[in-house]
């Protein structure tokens, strides 16, 4: 089931996205991951992202086909550790007793072990990248999903650029992790066990006794790593989150900034985010740079003990020749895994960082949740109420209090007020944005907390003050409002609202690209275009954020035409700033000192010399 409130995700038909990509993002939405979904409605949130981000939890439905890599593993392992054992018995029992047919038939075994050896290692490495590739490709889409769930106050309190850390610098060390580190810890691993289990066939005594001299320091060494790692891994990617942030606020300010001559400023900025980023990196450096050395240096240790006793048991006629050779070649085996370990404990502690960090975000839910038992809001009329309506951004402070508004079908009110009065967190709550702490909000007498989202969102309409155009046509920003509508529909929505000579001066008409955010369009043609796209959604109640305050004269005239097309027949709720746009109103509500001041016409309230009636006097509305 598409997410209606939208057209449906993956149908949207943007520029840059992929439509597999679409559908995967849909299919997490609506049903979250396959094995424990047990909710398939869109925006709730499932059982699994109700627990906690594990990269246990998350790897189990790939169990079968990380077994299928074990599996490979293993054989890969054990194939290339039969090397010194296959030498000890070509010494003592055919070199040394002068078997010629037996060093012939082991060189031969050699000579069919390395291309079969091979073969496992392409095969276990390109089965191995595909799981990988496909686990991280899923992780991403439910991380995408799950940040489509969470309600607008999420991304209110969080900068922009530590959520798109989340998504790209938090997300590379678990894509290392997955695609190398796991695979190398499995091969490294079976590698180690089957290293161990040679020592202890060839010679229990001299396995004991280097096991005993080496592997309780690498454990102490091992144990100081994975504490002091852990900290500095997770420093490390709180710092890079900063960086990121700083970039992309710098980025989208860069006007500002230019303006107000604080270049020199922003890069000193960056410079401090980006210095605490190499202090955290040149930290994780420091105990790398302890534990790798450290850790590599038992291996030689081992090696000279080995000589040491070894030597003297050969000469003592208790170890062959043979076997003391493979001894050496599988003590030094034994510590090359323990090598590459200390690498993939690096990766391991990055990955482990990151799940941290992912954690906190899967753990968040919306704090404006779809009820489980919601229903289909039924077409509505447009009667909406206020009933006793509280809210605060902070609960602790109210914005508005006790607020009771009635709003009749078809009605056309305008909110004024100062600023800071709670005019733009009325529009917001009829949307359900929010949701009140006292009281409730109805349209036809449904409790919006009691109907579903999607169906709610198909029936009104926001024109926000700074319309946003995504990166795509004109016809995909239209397509937001109503997927379904032809060409031929869409262009004479765009003539109705007045947008016929821009389309013709176009040569690419719905074709032509808006660029991020429409900075190819004029602020009047992207404030026609947003109503154009408003107005093919065919809503039952339109709340326009103040959709003139920032034109020019001739421009405002030409949006003014294009709302009286889009207000016809519908509950329009306006947030007006300038006197002009209360004109077209059937009444006005004043909201002033947290609650509703003054409800009346125009005329009406300039009678009653109240509130309005000063700011009519005044020439102007804040």
């Amino acid at each position: 089931m598409a997410y209606a409130g939208w057209g449906g995700i993956a149908d949207t038909g943007f520029s840059g996205i992929p439509p597999e990509v679409a559908e995967k993002v849909q299919r997490w939405m609506e049903e979250g991951p396959p094995e424990v979904a047990e909710d398939p409605e869109p925006f709730r949130q499932s059982e699994y992202d109700r627990k906690s981000f594990t990269m246990s939890h998350f790897l189990r439905p790939y169990l079968l086909a990380l077994f299928g890599v074990f599996i490979l593993v293993a054989l890969e392992a054990v194939m290339a550790q039969a090397g010194p054992l296959l030498l000890q018995i070509s010494i003592d029992e055919g070199i040394r007793k002068g078997d010629r047919d037996l060093v012939v038939n082991i060189g031969i075994l050699f000579a069919v072990f390395v291309p079969v050896s091979i073969a496992v290692g392409i095969a276990r490495t390109a089965y191995s990248g595909r799981v990988g590739a496909r686990v991280m490709a899923n992780l991403r889409v439910q991380l995408f999903a799950h940040f489509q769930r969470l309600s607008i106050d999420y991304y209110t309190n969080e900068r922009a650029g530590r959520l798109l850390s989340r998504m790209t610098s938090d997300l590379e060390p678990l894509q290392q992790l997955f695609q190398q580190g796991l695979v190398q810890l499995a091969v490294q691993g079976v590698t180690l066990i089957a290293v161990t289990v040679a020592l202890f066939i060839l010679n229990p005594m001299l396995a004991f006794i280097t096991l005993l001299a080496v592997v309780p320091g690498t454990l102490a060494l091992s144990l100081w790593y994975r504490r002091v790692a852990e900290v500095a891994q997770l420093r490390v990617r709180d710092t890079i989150a900063d960086v990121l942030a700083h970039l992309q606020e710098s980025l989208a300010g860069i006007r500002i900034i230019t303006a107000h001559n604080r270049r020199e400023r922003t890069v000193v900025e960056h410079q401090n985010e980006a210095g605490e980023y190499l202090d955290a990196n040149d930290r994780t450096a420091f105990i790398n740079g302890v534990y790798g050395p450290g850790a590599e240096a038992m291996g030689p240790f081992a090696q000279m003990l080995l000589l040491v006793i070894g030597g003297n048991l050969v000469l003592d006629g208790q170890v062959t020749l043979g076997e003391l050779i493979a001894f050496v070649l599988y003590v030094g085996a034994f510590f090359a895994p323990i090598t590459e370990l200390v690498a993939l404990y690096n990766i391991y502690q990055q990955g482990r960082a990151s799940v941290v960090k992912l954690d906190g975000v899967f753990r968040t839910e919306p704090a404006v949740a779809e009820k489980p038992d919601a229903y289909e809001l039924p077409t509505v009329d447009g009667e909406v109420r206020l009933e006793g309506v509280t809210f605060g951004y902070d609960p602790d402070t109210p914005v508005i209090s006790d607020v009771e508004l009635a709003i009749h079908e078809g009605e056309t009110i305008a909110v004024v007020g100062p600023t800071g009065a709670g005019k733009s967190t009325i529009a917001k709550l009829l949307n359900r944005f929010y949701d009140p702490q006292a009281g409730r909000v109805t349209i036809d007498g449904h409790d919006v907390r009691d109907v579903t989202f999607a169906s709610l969102r198909r029936q009104i309409g926001v024109v926000p003050q700074e319309p946003f155009l995504f990166a795509g046509s004109i016809r995909d920003n239209m397509h937001v409002g109503n997927r379904d509508l032809s060409d031929d529909e869409l262009e004479a929505a765009c003539r109705r609202v007045g947008l016929g000579a821009l389309l013709d001066r176009l040569p690419e008409g719905l074709d032509t690209p808006c660029h991020e955010r429409g900075v190819a369009l004029s602020a009047g043609e992207r404030q026609l275009l947003a109503l154009a796209r408003a107005f093919v959604s065919q809503p039952r109640l339109l709340v326009l954020d103040e959709a003139t305050s920032s034109l020019d004269l001739r421009t405002e005239q030409a949006v003014e035409a294009a709302l009286d097309v889009v207000l016809e027949g519908r509950t329009a709720v306006i947030i007006a700033h300038r006197l002009q746009t209360t004109m077209r109103a059937d009444r006005i509500v004043v909201v002033d000192g947290g609650g509703i001041a003054e409800v009346g016409t125009r005329e009406e309230l300039i009678a009653a010399r109240g509130h309005f009636a000063d700011m009519w006097d005044t020439g102007g509305l804040s």
